[in-house]
């Protein structure tokens, strides 16, 4: 099974003076970049959320925000009454403004105001980290559903070219005689003598270089292999993707040795499945 690296989880619970809302964002990236908001008063936490963020998601582009709102007459913010009226003193020596005004601009100035950097409650903390657990739960089912939509884009363009493949095998024949003829056809327009015994050798050494008969049966393993992956254990993107890069290189060898116009317009259809499955492998975890 596997997991897309796009998904999104939120939690809205209440305190006895708070209401804290966390919100989880992931989309696809090569590693693990987690970006964390939230208030001061938790900083302490941020390296254990970390790790537990990091141990549950394991890759994409991560934000995680905890909101804060206060009830009605709770606020964090503490006013440095000293700091003000100095403030508010020195001011008054440089502009004739009321005390009104002077009040405005000292409540501005640096350290003014003071936040409650306490150690959080053990019990609050437990309530926030469980919430955090059920946030990373839902957006864990999220890119479970996500993975499942892409799983069955990855069959159905498999399938395809596993299709396509088939119709190249069909043909073949029909393109080695094209060859031949066409190689009769540019000796006779030489108009030189020509030996039969040494026509057939070198036709056949021309038609084993256009052998395609290994890459046909190296990309239908490939193919059935990444079929199987998807449904194993230790399924993820990394390891898609390196399949996918095999079944290029299959593919791309096909289309070199065609020679065939039928041939080769199968190739280019194999290779735009391939793309758009390449394509959706970067959203997979």
């Amino acid at each position: 099974m596997i997991y897309s690296m796009t998904g999104y989880g939120k939690s809205v619970f209440e305190l006895p003076n708070k209401t804290i809302r966390i919100e989880i964002r992931s989309l696809n990236s090569k590693s693990l970049d987690l970006n964390v908001r939230m208030p001061a008063m938790y900083r302490a936490k941020e390296l254990e959320l970390r790790k537990l963020i990091g141990a549950r998601l394991k890759r994409g582009k991560v934000d995680f925000s905890l909101y804060v709102d206060y009830n009605k007459g709770e606020t964090p913010a503490r006013i440095n009454t000293k700091v003000v009226q100095n403030y508010m003193h020195q001011l008054k020596t440089i502009t004739k403004s009321e005390d009104s005004e002077l009040l405005k601009m000292a409540v501005r100035m640096p350290d003014a105001l003071s936040t409650d950097h306490d150690d959080i409650d053990a019990m609050e903390w437990d309530s926030v980290s469980n919430e955090i657990s059920k946030t990373l739960d839902n957006i864990e089912h999220y890119r479970k559903d996500e993975g499942l939509a892409l799983e069955q884009d990855f069959i159905q363009r498999i399938h395809n070219i596993k299709s396509l493949l088939d119709e190249v095998a069909a043909i073949d024949p029909e393109r080695v005689e094209h060859v031949r003829k066409r190689l009769n056809k540019g000796i006779t327009d030489l108009k030189e003598n020509l030996d039969q015994n040494r026509f057939e050798q070198e036709l056949i050494y021309y038609i084993e270089k256009l052998d395609i008969t290994e890459e046909k049966i190296r990309l239908k393993n490939h193919l059935d292999y990444f079929e199987s992956a998807l449904n194993s254990t230790d399924s993820n993107g990394k390891k898609l993707g390196f399949i996918g890069q095999e079944m290029g290189r299959e593919i791309n060898t096909i289309g070199s040795k065609a020679n065939y116009a039928p041939m080769q317009k199968m190739v280019v259809q194999m290779k735009d499945e391939l793309e758009k499955i390449k394509e959706q492998l970067l959203n997979v975890l």
